[in-house]
């Protein structure tokens, strides 16, 4: 009897378990579905439930940061990337993000940095870099 409770138990807590890693999956899935219908209010609200169930995920933390910026949030644009870097520190996508975000308040140096370190890891972005060294080699000049 006691085998079969504990059978039991260990059933229903793996199926806990498998519910939540594929409501998580869903609810990312369900909000880059809405984020390319461009229904932000939709997307935001599951990529936000998204994280509840996964603090750790980074891709939903890029898409509210691309909502924020939509809406222009610039300081929750801010918040989320900086939350995407602290999470993956090479996400190209952040880092030109927070580039431009820099360039606006005119924080070369911070950009300089930034522009330094997305020249090392830019795969698919690295177009991205010429125009990026172009502003501030611009800016260099008009010192």
């Amino acid at each position: 009897m006691i085998k079969m409770i504990k059978l039991i138990a260990t059933l229903l807590i793996l199926l806990n378990f498998t519910n939540s890693v594929l409501a998580e999956s869903s609810f990312f899935e369900e909000g880059k579905k809405k984020y390319n219908e461009k229904k932000y209010k939709e997307s935001k609200f599951l990529f936000q439930r998204s994280i509840v169930f996964n603090p750790k995920d980074a891709e939903s933390y890029l898409y509210l940061a691309k909502i924020y910026n939509y809406e222009d949030n610039k300081k929750e644009e801010e918040k989320n990337i900086n939350t995407v870097l602290l999470l993956k520190p090479k996400n190209e996508e952040a880092i030109y993000m927070l580039m431009e975000i820099e360039l606006k308040k005119s924080n070369y140096s911070k950009v300089k940095e930034l522009a330094e370190n997305f020249s090392k890891i830019c795969n698919t972005l690295c177009d991205k870099k010429t125009l990026i060294f172009g502003i501030l080699k611009k800016f260099r000049t008009q010192k």
